[in-house]
Parts: structure tokens; sequence; C-alpha cells
């Protein structure tokens, strides 16, 4: 069985930095995507970044670029998102999703419970 557990989520102000972790168990494939996606209050889950290990290639969406950072450890089964200036509009529900195959959707498979991200103003 799949799982995928998200950590490292809280209350940040405006400006910060926080780094969520996903850890994965139960998945064999060696051709994977893993990401993070988003879900503000109100609004729709969205794609923030993606990792395919077919050929190391990331994806950030524009709302985040320049300033997440997707990232693996192989030796520890876990992603991270690395986020830097944090912005109010940040804040969201944050879900680690994966499957086989290359790039990141919305159909992915396999998804974490979510954890909250807060900024500050």
């Amino acid at each position: 069985e799949v799982q995928l557990v998200e950590s490292g989520g809280g209350l940040v102000q405006a400006g910060g930095s926080l780094r969520l972790s996903c850890a994965a168990s139960g998945f064999t494939s060696d051709d994977y995507a893993i990401g993070w996606f988003r879900q503000a209050p109100g609004k729709e889950r969205v794609g923030v970044s993606c990792f395919s290990s077919s050929d190391g290639s990331t994806y950030n969406a524009d709302s985040v670029k320049g300033r997440f950072t997707i990232s693996s450890d192989n030796a520890k089964n876990t992603v991270y998102l690395q986020m830097n200036s944090l912005r109010p509009e940040d804040t969201a529900v944050y879900y680690c999703a994966a499957d086989t195959g290359w790039g990141c959707t919305d159909g992915m498979n396999y998804w974490g419970k979510g954890i909250l991200v807060t900024v500050s103003s």
C-alpha cells in the first residue's frame, strides 16, 4: 500500500520560510512523478511543484517560481518543498501526490492527507 505523509507545515510570517516533507512508502516504481499541490480556502486545488524521475525534470507554477524548490532524497524516500519568501496568498492546505509516469496532474493515484501552511501578513 502506497502512503504519503506530509510534515513541516505551520504558521509563518510573510517573508519567512518553511520546508515541507513528504515521506513515501510502498511505492516501488522507478518511473514516477511526485509533487505538491495546494488548495486555498474557497479555491480549487492547483499544482505547485513536480519532480519526474524519468528525466529528472522539475516543474514550478508561475506563482512560486524563484521562491519554491522541490527536491528529493531517494535514500530517505522523501520529497521536500522548500518555500522561501512566503506570502499571505501562499496560505493553503498543501498535498503531496505521486503516480507512475511523467508529470503531475490532479488525477494522480496517490495522495497524502494534506498539511496546512498559514502565512500571516
